[in-house]
């Protein structure tokens, strides 16, 4: 039992350095494979990386992109060790020095053919999937995260997402400047793609529905939803302006996929029921995942 609970304990520890490991991988792919060849910038150190190397290139230098990842690194870390503090620093050695080490082994090639569509699309996919991943092991490869983690601690009424899309829309605008107008639609387009992949991946099995029901019968509702799909309900006083009339109005969160059951429910016992259904970002608790608080995604 011991040894069970030793080897259990030893991936553990072991299971973020791979989620980094392969995350920074992906995302030195889509740099290397897709973005480079294809001539996009989509924001943070890669992007201005593929930058300078173009601006290098046309002054008869050739410098590889995960030099230039490691240079502008330096003095972002050397500063954010002062301002942010050493601990926090340290989080994010292994995820620089893998994902510079992935940009100088992956070779410069395009996959895509010449396929602007393609590069748009598949980048965005391999960014979105590597960043998710090496966010869920509560790091980050550097770059503008930690410029924009610095720029924080000056200006705290601004939110993390704000200074980083201030900072990236700057990288972006660079590479419209150095590749054409052209070239900067596409790095957008690629952007908001990877956002959304990187949120689907970190919240795609978690989000759940929120579900409101208004009927005259919820006594029934209630217990045929508790019952039959084992999820919990809230009862809350409501009054109908229109008629004075008071009853409870059910709140319900539950899967995705349980939502037509539910709905299937709610028109069997009341078909002239009000129902109001919303996204949940975010579920903890019984039926869904545990709450951790030392988890960042």
């Amino acid at each position: 039992m011991k040894n069970k609970n030793g080897a259990k304990s030893f991936f553990k520890k072991l299971q973020p350095f791979v989620l980094i490991t392969v995350g920074s991988f992906l995302i030195a792919a889509s740099v290397n494979l897709i973005y480079d060849p294809q001539k996009i910038s989509i924001g943070g150190f890669n992007g201005l990386s593929i930058i300078l190397k173009e601006i290098a290139a046309r002054l008869g230098f050739e410098v590889p992109i995960w030099a230039l990842y490691a240079v502008l690194n330096v003095p972002v870390f050397i500063s954010a060790w002062f301002v942010l503090g050493k601990k926090f620093i340290f989080r994010t050695i292994y995820g620089v020095v893998c994902f510079t080490a992935a940009l100088y082994l992956i070779p410069t090639y395009d996959i895509c053919h010449g396929d602007i569509i393609l590069a748009v699309v598949f980048g965005a996919v391999f960014d979105g999937v590597g960043n998710s991943l090496v966010f869920k092991a509560n790091t980050t490869t550097g770059g503008t995260d930690l410029v924009a983690a610095m720029i924080r601690t000056r200006l705290r009424h601004y939110s993390m997402p704000q200074i980083l899309f201030v900072v990236n829309a700057l990288i972006v605008a660079g590479g419209a400047f150095t590749f054409g107008v052209r070239s900067g639609m596409y790095a957008a387009i690629s952007i908001y793609i990877s956002a959304k992949v990187c949120d689907f991946s970190l919240e795609g099995l978690r989000v759940g529905k929120m579900v409101y029901i208004i009927s005259a019968d919820y006594i029934t509702v209630a217990e045929r939803v508790m019952n039959e799909m084992e999820r919990g309900v809230t009862g809350i006083s409501t009054t109908g302006m229109y008629t004075s009339e008071e009853r409870k109005m059910l709140l319900c969160v539950i899967g995705r996929k349980e939502l037509a059951r539910l709905k299937a429910i709610v028109a069997e016992v009341d078909p002239g029921a009000f129902i109001i259904v919303s996204d949940v970002r975010e579920a903890f608790g019984e039926g869904f995942e545990k709450y951790d608080p030392e988890k960042l995604s």
